[in-house]
């Protein structure tokens, strides 16, 4: 399948938020007008689908009115690129409801992250279509170290050009500020593949169906929420190696993963030992703490997008090459 690139997005653009996984209503009055607010100091003009409203027992809205909207922005020549509202659980209703065909006629940036990570991969899978994990449209209702994520959405989203990730210098989980001590190497080695992935337990959701993108010749990009707690460790590994079952992983180059949460607790023993008990994993360098997950500041990866890695004892450095 062709790989297809959206067209760049650009300060004056309209960008249409929708809700294909929670409801805009469950975002708190202030990060909705905050990120209104910022959206539209950085030059664009923010459009809303008819349903973000909606809001069922399950804090969402029917299949019927999400998939309308997500098919209503991808039809509407005017909006060039899509936020989604918010994360959630149950973007992957729709996954049987999508017009791919109509996706891939009008091709254009769909980004967000923790759930959005499904439809995301499933969108590339299915059109060969480069889609984002990277901000909601409710991260941009954040203040902390926002600049470090607007400008890694602008790279990858406005421009054409390659660029490096550098790390940031700091953190904030929830309110929380953290200084960041960098990438944490656990094998070096150097691979250059295809972008994959995104928030683990929701790719995994993903395993034995039609909508799971190919691990040919890719770097494979993880992280992981803390909502089971004190249990996040086990969790994490188990949902890994889960993965790494999946027919094809021989094909993965490179193994990054996403900052991890305060209350989730994962020890760096712990974080060394799942990935010394995997033979699949010992011929590619692997990474953790990187600038993505449920922390803020984040990057932006394009999924079905290119990337370069160079892994050294006490360096790090990841060049996105195709966005």
């Amino acid at each position: 399948m062709k790989t297809i690139f959206p067209p760049r997005l650009k300060k004056g653009d309209e960008i249409r938020v929708i809700a294909p996984s929670s409801s805009l209503a469950t975002l708190k009055a202030k990060r909705l007008r905050d990120a209104i607010t910022q959206l539209t100091a950085f030059g664009f003009r923010v459009t809303f689908g008819q349903h973000v409203r909606e809001k069922d027992v399950l804090e969402s809205s029917s299949i019927a009115s999400r998939v309308y909207d997500l098919h209503g922005a991808f039809r509407d020549k005017n909006v060039k690129a899509i936020l989604c509202a918010r994360g959630g659980f149950n973007v992957n209703e729709l996954f049987s409801h999508l017009d791919y065909r109509l996706i891939a006629k009008h091709p254009k940036i769909l980004c967000g992250f923790s759930d959005i990570t499904a439809l995301a991969n499933t969108i590339y899978a299915k059109t060969g279509l480069v889609t984002y994990v990277g901000p909601n449209f409710s991260t941009f209702g954040r203040n902390e170290e926002r600049n470090y994520t607007v400008n890694l959405f602008e790279k990858c989203v406005m421009t054409r050009a390659p660029f490096s990730i550098n790390p940031s210098r700091s953190w904030w989980d929830k309110k929380k500020h953290q200084k960041n001590r960098g990438p944490i190497v656990l094998q070096s080695g150097t691979a250059e593949g295809i972008i994959i992935g995104g928030n683990l337990c929701t790719l995994n959701l993903l395993q034995g169906t039609e909508f799971m993108p190919s691990l040919k010749n890719t770097i494979l990009f993880i992280e992981d929420d803390d909502t089971v707690r004190e249990h996040f460790a086990v969790e994490f590994n188990r949902n890994l190696q889960s993965l790494i079952h999946q027919p094809g992983f021989n094909g993965v180059k490179a193994l990054l993963i996403g900052r991890f949460q305060i209350h989730g607790q994962m020890t760096h023993a712990q974080l060394v030992q799942m990935i010394k008990t995997k033979k699949e994993l010992r011929h590619m360098p692997v990474v953790a703490n990187m600038d993505f997950g449920h922390t803020t500041p984040m990057m932006t990866l394009p999924i079905g997008g290119r990337a370069r890695l160079i892994v050294k004892k006490w360096s790090v450095k990841l060049t996105i090459k195709k966005h």
